[in-house]
């Protein structure tokens, strides 16, 4: 059986994990967690993906929206603003959870608000880094999406 293709996107300042502000984000990088991921998910063809721009994150999500199995997406900031990236989650063929590392809801107002939720097979918000392995068992599974 030939292993599901899975692509985590992480958008903008997310490359600053580690760094940016550790009460809020934690003290660890995304590259070092996603080799942890790697390894609690053998199964599955994980690959990753991090930009500040939102247009280089539409061109990823149609290149990959038709052919792979799924995408975690944390969209940052662009969460909140970009329709555009919520036009292309909604226009893809993949099933996107979405992440969120804080809990978006006790932050600023402007936090609330999601363009991306509408088109996600779901939202995980304020787990840390662990939302992102959560997000990756909705693939990892055996109950049916619609038992759900």
């Amino acid at each position: 059986m030939a292993k599901k293709k899975i692509l985590i996107i992480n958008g903008p300042n997310l490359n600053l994990l580690g760094k940016r502000e550790p009460e809020i984000y934690g003290s660890q990088g995304f590259e070092d967690y996603f080799k942890i991921l790697k390894k609690q998910f053998p199964k599955f063809n994980l690959k990753y993906f991090q930009s500040n721009h939102e247009g280089a994150i539409l061109d990823k999500l149609h290149e990959v929206g038709f052919s792979y199995d799924g995408i975690v997406l944390n969209g940052g900031a662009l969460t909140h603003t970009s329709i555009a990236i919520a036009d292309a989650i909604a226009a893809i063929t993949a099933p996107v959870i979405e992440v969120h590392i804080s809990n978006v809801h006790a932050r600023e107002t402007f936090r609330h608000h999601s363009y991306f939720s509408k088109y996600c097979a779901g939202v995980i918000v304020g787990m840390g880094l662990t939302g992102y392995e959560l997000a990756l068992r909705f693939w990892d599974r055996k109950t049916p999406a619609k038992a759900f």
